[in-house]
């Protein structure tokens, strides 16, 4: 098992590494557009988009509460963790696959379906991963974590680093966070998939657009918990 703990522990410091780095010419000129585009747009609309992202979160909260299992009190390896997240990754990306799939199939209309639903599937799959690691999702600090993660594996540059940095010292962090900043969530989250997101509007050509960009965006939510939550494990050996 130790291992197994210190390969983790180098997968951890090489993920580190990617989260901090700046971002690709391409994503920092694609965020540089949509910061621009999002100027034009009065603010009567951001508050709106705002409100609309953070009732939809919070009720997909509160759904994937209600359905999610309780926390297993069993002493579980890292190891064996870290194999059901793998397990439960690989479930929800083929669900995120088909539902790209068919919306994007069904050109505007059923496009536009795809934001709800897939940041249904994204919500549920975090709650799965705080269950496996033995967070308890009924706390409201828990609650805020995941909303962090997801905020880490969809941001621009800046508010990432700023986001890793609050994940990493959570234990010392969390009094000092009551909410979330919901018009930079949605914001950021926007800016993050708009672009690809477009692309699967197109009847017949979203389809392919569909599936492929679910089935990355589920990869990359995925490498995300799962390293933060090894992260926040190893802090706490009595877990390991």
């Amino acid at each position: 098992m130790e291992e197994y703990i210190l390969f983790v522990q180098q997968e951890i410091d090489k993920w580190e590494k990617d989260v901090l780095k700046k971002s690709s010419l391409f994503n920092r000129l694609s965020k540089q557009t949509q910061q621009k585009v999002n100027t034009w747009i009065p603010d009567k609309v951001h508050t709106f988009i705002s409100d609309s992202v953070k009732n939809m979160v919070k009720a997909t909260l509160v759904g994937s509460n209600i359905t999610t299992a309780k926390p297993s009190k069993e002493n579980q390896s890292l190891f064996n963790r870290d194999q059901l997240l793998k397990e439960k990754l690989t479930t929800y990306r083929k669900t995120a696959i088909v539902e790209g799939a068919g919306t994007g199939a069904g050109g505007i209309l059923l496009g536009l379906a795809d934001f709800p639903l897939l940041l249904s599937i994204k919500m549920k799959f975090l709650f799965e991963a705080a269950r496996i690691y033995g967070f308890d999702t009924k706390q409201y600090e828990e609650r805020l974590f995941l909303l962090l993660i997801f905020q880490l594996a969809f941001s621009s540059d800046e508010k990432r680093h700023e986001t890793f940095h609050l994940l990493k010292n959570w234990e010392t962090e969390k009094d000092q966070l009551t909410d979330i900043d919901w018009h930079v969530f949605q914001q950021e989250y926007r800016d993050h998939i708009d672009l690809v997101k477009l692309f699967q509007l197109v009847p017949g050509f979203g389809a392919i657009v569909g599936a492929y960009a679910n089935h990355n965006l589920l990869e990359q939510l995925g490498k995300t918990a799962m390293n933060v939550y090894r992260m926040r494990v190893l802090s706490m050996p009595r877990q390991i």
